[in-house]
């Protein structure tokens, strides 16, 4: 059996959680906390302090593991932790909040200076009146051509199994260009 380490990183509250809840076979293996903060409160009341984890069973030969990342700064030692074996990771935005957008690259700048995997940024929450196009995100990020901005609900699960097959293909993807 093949199994594949997928790392769900971004910033605090863009769905991290309900991203790996809605797909997992398995409880989700959650380390959260109550928020004290009062402004982070307004946004949720609980936060990822160490990490989230799931499993997809694929098929009988393909097993894929998800490692949910806390989002805050302040818990941010755990990111390189998390990020040994990954063969690629998601980076969760909510295209909602613009204000969170530059933290959303700074944590996809760090997670590509640990290693040079395949990524894909899913845009969450597109089901929201005031979410902001995949396309405009992309801009906004400045990533490059070749980047993958895919449209997401993290609390839908055929949406979540769309950004994990996108991620999924880029590996396939890079090892056979490695293979070859």
């Amino acid at each position: 059996m093949q199994s594949v380490k997928m790392v769900i990183t971004g910033p605090f509250a863009s769905g991290k959680t309900e991203f790996i809840n809605s797909i997992s076979e398995i409880s989700v293996v959650k380390t959260e906390r109550k928020i004290s903060s009062a402004s982070e409160v307004a946004i949720k009341d609980e936060t990822t302090v160490a990490l989230d984890f799931g499993r997809i069973t694929v098929d009988e030969e393909l097993v894929l593991y998800l490692f949910g990342t806390p989002g805050q700064r302040r818990f941010d030692f755990m990111w390189e932790i998390l990020s040994e074996g990954m063969l690629g990771f998601v980076v969760m935005i909510d295209s909602t909040r613009p204000e969170t957008f530059r933290e959303a690259k700074r944590i996809l700048s760090t997670f590509e200076s640990y290693s040079r995997t395949p990524y894909v940024v899913a845009a969450n929450k597109q089901d929201q009146e005031d979410a902001w196009e995949p396309g405009d995100m992309k801009i906004v990020l400045r990533l490059n051509s070749n980047a993958k901005v895919i449209p997401c609900v993290a609390l839908d699960k055929e949406s979540v199994k769309n950004i994990l097959l996108e991620l999924l293909y880029s590996i396939l993807d890079q090892y056979d260009a490695v293979a070859s």
